[in-house]
């Protein structure tokens, strides 16, 4: 395992600065949180795996990143709804299930917009139905930040480990 990890640290230190890395992570961790697929994980698993000490600036970074590329994609969905009202001069009428919940569960549920595929997918809707734009920001935030110190950690007690 150990020999796995030295591997990986030397092959992303051959081409990747602690800088660059840092400027790396923080925007595939902003494409990552728009309805674009990009895995901001795998980044900071390389990054933590050559720069150890880049822990807590790097988890900074990605929440930073994440959480912006998760306003652009709230703003998308509220845009969207704006042309399709004004297109189509009628209100949108609420009648998908899926959006009625997050009406119901409000800015809390976003916290959940962590998630692979569903995630850009309830951020997208939030900003279609117009949910509170700094409660939503707050929730996608903890999200966030939460998801990756989890993954921080992980590394941390990994790199320790082994």
């Amino acid at each position: 395992m150990r020999e796995w990890l030295d591997l990986i640290a030397s092959w992303t230190q051959g081409w990747l600065s602690a800088d660059a890395g840092l400027a790396g992570l923080f925007a595939s961790a902003l494409l990552s949180a728009t309805v674009l697929p990009g895995s901001s994980e795998v980044v900071m698993v390389g990054l933590l795996t050559a720069y150890p000490h880049l822990a807590w600036p790097a988890l900074v970074v990605a929440t930073l990143g994440n959480v912006i590329g998760c306003v652009l994609t709230y703003w998308m969905g509220h845009a969207a709804r704006q042309g399709y009202e004004r297109f189509q001069r009628l209100q949108f009428q609420l009648s998908e299930p899926a959006m009625a919940r997050l009406r119901r569960h409000g800015p809390p549920a976003l916290f959940l917009s962590f998630l692979p595929l569903v995630g850009d997918a309830m951020v997208l809707a939030a900003g279609w139905v117009r949910l509170p734009f700094w409660l939503s920001l707050t929730w996608m935030a903890a999200g966030k930040a939460a998801r990756y110190l989890l993954l921080v950690l992980s590394m941390m007690g990994l790199q320790a480990w082994v």
